[in-house]
């Protein structure tokens, strides 16, 4: 239901067929199938796809985390292809206590998001970082 919740409001995430196994205040687990509409040319998961799945995994932890009158704002992302992804890949967002305060007591800020994304063998093929900003939704 959350997936189809997400996927309705994101168009390109219901494409790639992410799907959410875990989302709490302190962790968000994604799964993507390696399957043909995300593949590239050597049959493993596509870069782009990788980047989506991190992307929306850190994404929706911080929303989830900040109060409703604040807009959060992805501000730049980094993604180190280390090797070629065997399988499946999992994304896993996580944020502490510390973090998850400061974002409600806040009105404008940034946070560095840690992504963990690890293939079907257990292995991490990439290296994330995930820089969010939010800001007020009212404009002075």
């Amino acid at each position: 239901m959350l997936t189809w919740a997400f996927g309705k409001n994101v168009p390109f995430m219901r494409t790639a067929r992410l799907q959410f196994l875990e989302l709490s205040e302190e962790r968000a687990l994604l799964f993507l199938r390696n399957r043909r509409r995300v593949q590239n040319h050597i049959g493993s998961v596509h870069a782009a796809a990788v980047a989506l799945l991190a992307e929306t995994a850190s994404g929706t932890l911080l929303t989830m985390n900040l109060p409703d009158d604040r807009v959060p704002l992805l501000k730049s992302m980094q993604i180190e292809y280390l090797k070629r992804a065997q399988g499946d890949l999992l994304a896993e967002a996580t944020l502490e206590a510390s973090a998850r305060s400061r974002m409600r007591a806040e009105e404008k800020g940034e946070i560095a998001v840690p992504v963990k994304v690890t293939d079907q063998s257990g292995a991490e093929p990439v290296r994330c970082r995930m820089l969010w900003a939010w800001v007020s939704k009212r404009r002075p």
